[in-house]
């Protein structure tokens, strides 16, 4: 067994690897659901989060972790919640970048539930000391 001091360097290799990535077409959109929202015309806001999201990044293959908050306004649809969770769960090894993951997701559920108003957070983890916040808002009536 080999002790350095406390003045050597220690002989490890570097990790100068990346790790697999799935691609975009792993986003599993069929799985989301809807249900008919029962008062249209009486807005709600509904307010979804979950601190539990993983993608990676696409060019390192490392993981992000983040909380993701959904708020909209329906118009005739509710997303079905279990329906979300399989649709985030498909972007665990999706090489995403954090940037882009907030266009992805409010495209995909303003396709899917058409709601009057919509805006997707992704609050990501400090990585390297570095913390991102993206979102963005969609509305259906064009000035708002």
């Amino acid at each position: 067994m080999t002790t350095m001091s406390e003045n050597q360097t220690p002989p490890f290799t570097p990790l100068d690897r990346r790790y697999d990535v799935a691609t975009l077409e792993a986003i599993d959109t069929r799985v989301l659901e809807t249900f008919p929202y029962e008062y249209p015309g009486k807005d709600i806001t509904i307010n979804i989060d979950t601190d539990e999201f993983t993608a990676v990044c696409p060019w390192s293959g490392l993981p992000d972790f983040a909380t993701i908050r959904i708020d909209y306004i329906p118009a005739k649809d509710v997303i079905e919640l279990r329906s979300l969770k399989y649709y985030l769960l498909s972007y665990r090894n999706v090489g995403i970048y954090q940037e882009h993951l907030v266009n992805r997701i409010l495209d995909d559920l303003v396709r899917c539930a058409h709601p009057r108003w919509m805006k997707v957070v992704a609050d990501y983890k400090v990585r390297g000391g570095v913390h991102t916040v993206a979102s963005r808002e969609y509305s259906s009536s064009p000035g708002e």
